[in-house]
């Protein structure tokens, strides 16, 4: 009954002393989970609910000098920061769905995976204050354990919330809010360790422990915006019977073995293209420092540069994917733009910024192109496995690829690091090359035209 009330208050008519709707309820629009106000309300809260993840995520990337010299560790270990992030996702996108849908629910699941970020920042930055690395190993692991699995939270939010036309909208928001906490993140976390060195006196573990802990706070913004989250969808399930979010997914480890070459194919373009980003990233702050003698803070802002574009481009790229198809000419156009800023990087002294430019724009397309094109080639009963499997692989090739990231700049330097990010984007752009050929002979639609794709539809539903 309390619920009924409730409902019948925020609509027209119902209720109340007065027959103005603005007199019943104060800001109405805001209150009723069926009016546009209130779902933007509510997107808000699942933009900032990766917030957090997002920014923590490369607290070491921006910290690498200052974390190497206070923690006394050399590149290869200092690599493993994210290495142990990635080692539970290789395990965990199989099972994060699982435990959405089956085990703790949509609500408690996102406050769980919340309390693991929270958890892990927090282990992290205790780990720079009693100088024990190990600490911060087992931080990046926990703080892996929610990562990953959160982002499957916030997406099952949107589709719970967003069905229909505003839902590439709202994954193109959400995309561009996590680069903008990746962006905040580079920028920041330099200046906020000098600020605590000024504060404390000194450098050391302390200094960087404390500087993590303060960043941590992005994750309690996370936490806070997941309980809001819980509140408000439960309320929409109340008042207007809605289901609670369900990720859609049902994995089926038995379903590898179905598995047709041009997703394989697709698997391997991710992999190589992926691992020469994000390790890229990872150590790109002392990359230019050294290479081309910036400060602390350009360095910085040169190796967030893939991330502000990301922000801005990934909506306007899936949009333009959308309208035209042809993904794997896309793809092929953004594997090669990448290729040729690796190159640039290693094997010139332009000005950084135009190649990290065009590895921003390469980056942004190849998502909006490359991730979609699953589907079309897989059942819809698949479609959770072929995703799961997809960031599982791409999780392990991450992890490997921090560590020998880290073992060939110890011994060889930073030519040769490039020359083997160079080697995996070629293996990419090989693999790219390879799938259209496949997909031609085989009379594929992976790279149909817009119209193509749809007169495919229409000739299916006649």
């Amino acid at each position: 009954m309390e619920e009924d009330e409730e409902a019948r208050a925020l609509l027209p008519g119902g209720g109340g002393d007065s027959g103005d709707p603005d007199v019943r309820a104060p800001l109405p629009a805001l209150c009723d989970p069926s009016r546009l106000a209130h779902r933007m309300l509510v997107l808000l809260l699942m933009c900032f609910l990766g917030f957090g993840s997002y920014f923590c995520y490369d607290n070491p990337a921006t910290l690498q000098t200052q974390v190497k010299r206070d923690m006394q560790v050399n590149t290869t270990k200092f690599m493993l920061l994210y290495a142990w992030y990635s080692w539970p996702n290789v395990v965990l996108c199989f099972f994060g769905g699982f435990l959405i849908d089956r085990v703790f629910g949509i609500r408690w699941g996102t406050i769980i995976f919340s309390c693991f970020v929270c958890a892990g920042q927090v282990i992290f930055a205790l780990g720079g204050i009693f100088n024990a690395f190990w600490l911060m190993e087992l931080g990046r692991f926990v703080f892996g354990i929610g990562g990953e699995s959160l982002a499957v939270a916030q997406n099952t939010y949107a589709v719970s919330w967003f069905k229909g036309k505003e839902l590439n909208l709202v994954f193109g928001l959400q995309l561009s809010m996590a680069r903008v906490g990746s962006t905040v993140n580079m920028n920041i976390m330099g200046w906020l360790y000098s600020k605590m060195e000024a504060a404390l006196g000194s450098v050391g573990p302390t200094t960087l422990g404390v500087t993590l802990l303060i960043g941590g706070i992005t994750c309690i913004l996370s936490f806070v915006c997941a309980l809001a989250l819980a509140y408000l969808d439960q309320r929409a399930e109340r008042i207007l019977h809605k289901e609670q979010g369900k990720t859609g997914e049902v994995i089926k480890l038995t379903d590898v073995k179905d598995f047709s070459l041009p997703l394989w194919l697709i698997f391997l373009i991710c992999v190589c293209y992926y691992v020469a980003i994000f390790p890229f990233i990872g150590l790109g702050t002392v990359f230019f420092i050294e290479k081309f003698g910036f400060s602390s803070q350009a360095a910085s802002a040169i190796n967030s540069i893939v991330y502000v574009i990301s922000a801005f481009l990934s909506p306007v790229f899936g949009l333009l994917v959308d309208k035209t198809g042809r993904n794997i000419v896309w793809v092929l156009c953004a594997v090669a733009t990448t290729q040729a800023a690796h190159v640039m990087l290693a094997l010139t002294l332009w000005n950084p910024w135009i190649a990290m430019s065009l590895l921003g724009i390469s980056y942004s397309l190849l998502a909006c192109a490359l991730w979609p094109m699953v589907a079309f080639v897989v059942p819809e009963h698949q479609l959770g496995t072929a995703y799961g499997f997809m960031q599982s692989i791409q999780n392990l090739g991450l992890a490997v690829t921090a560590i020998l990231a880290g073992l060939i700049l110890d011994s060889q330097g930073y030519l040769y690091l490039e020359l083997f990010f160079i080697s995996c984007v070629s293996v990419s752009l090989l693999a790219v090359v390879f799938l259209y050929m496949v997909n031609h002979a085989r009379g594929g639609n992976l790279n149909f035209s817009a119209k193509q794709r749809e007169e495919m539809k229409l000739s299916h539903t006649e």
